[in-house]
């Protein structure tokens, strides 16, 4: 009888042996069930984003058609359009100081890759602007006489450059200045090269100092060059021999 109990105890001790490998495998696979539900539920928050998907791409798509609409405006060279041309240009520099975000953003973030041209290494923050001359010549008529700016006679054929680095807000015809670019400066002042013959850039090109702009008008006689030059700051002209000395 002793015998018997023995080896029914030994039997039970050997099933108990054979189930708790299975036991804690149960175990086991319990803890790796909530385990991975936690991390999918933490998988979830991580992959719902904050805002509104569908409302991000219909602002996106609006954004483009508005963008690719001016674009077609302004290569478009129909007299209908003209004055709308005008508009939007003269809206854009009112409301969107183009020079001095990009100064900002230079000295906030350095030079973005392929947006903007690289500035020169002598320039530094802080410095006065170096301005220099759009071209030699003599000043036929004063600010006094025109009240905005200057005419000066130059050499036959002469190159207009930029007294100062900045972004063309203004190229094309304007009323009583013939062809003419407006450049806007960091500072947020503006020079105006007018009476062109013809305009080498485009507009919201970046454009450094001494960069071509266009070329003077020539005389009927054939021997001199002229065009008009003007500065503007604090949305008033202001007399460029002042900032520009031109003998």
């Amino acid at each position: 009888m002793g015998n018997d109990l023995d080896e029914i105890r030994k039997r039970l001790n050997s099933r108990k042996k054979q189930r708790q490998p299975v036991r804690s495998v149960v175990r086991n696979d319990r803890m790796n069930d909530k385990v991975s539900s936690s991390s999918f539920q933490d998988t979830e928050v991580k992959i719902h984003p904050l805002f509104n998907k569908q409302s991000f791409m219909i602002r996106s798509m609006i954004a483009a058609c508005l963008f690719l609409s001016a674009g077609i405006l302004f290569k478009a060279d129909s007299e209908r359009v003209a004055p709308i041309q005008g508009y939007v240009s003269d809206l854009m520099v009112q409301d969107f100081q183009f020079a001095t975000v990009k100064e900002w953003y230079e000295g906030k973030f350095g030079n973005p890759v392929a947006l903007f041209p690289t500035a020169p290494e002598s320039e530094t923050a802080g410095e006065k602007p170096v301005y220099a001359l759009p071209a030699s010549g003599k000043v036929l008529e004063d600010f006094e006489t025109t009240g905005k700016g200057i005419m000066v006679e130059t050499v036959l054929s002469s190159e207009v450059e930029a007294i100062n680095a900045g972004v063309v807000t203004y190229a094309g015809n304007k009323d009583g200045t013939g062809q003419t670019v407006v450049v806007q400066h960091t500072d947020g002042s503006e020079s105006w090269y007018g009476m062109l013959d013809s305009i080498d850039v485009s507009l919201y090109d970046f454009v450094q100092t001494k960069d071509k702009l266009g070329s003077v008008t020539n005389s009927e006689d054939g021997e001199t060059g002229t065009f008009y030059f003007a500065i503007k700051k604090n949305e008033a002209f202001i007399d460029p021999l002042q900032v520009v000395p031109i003998e």
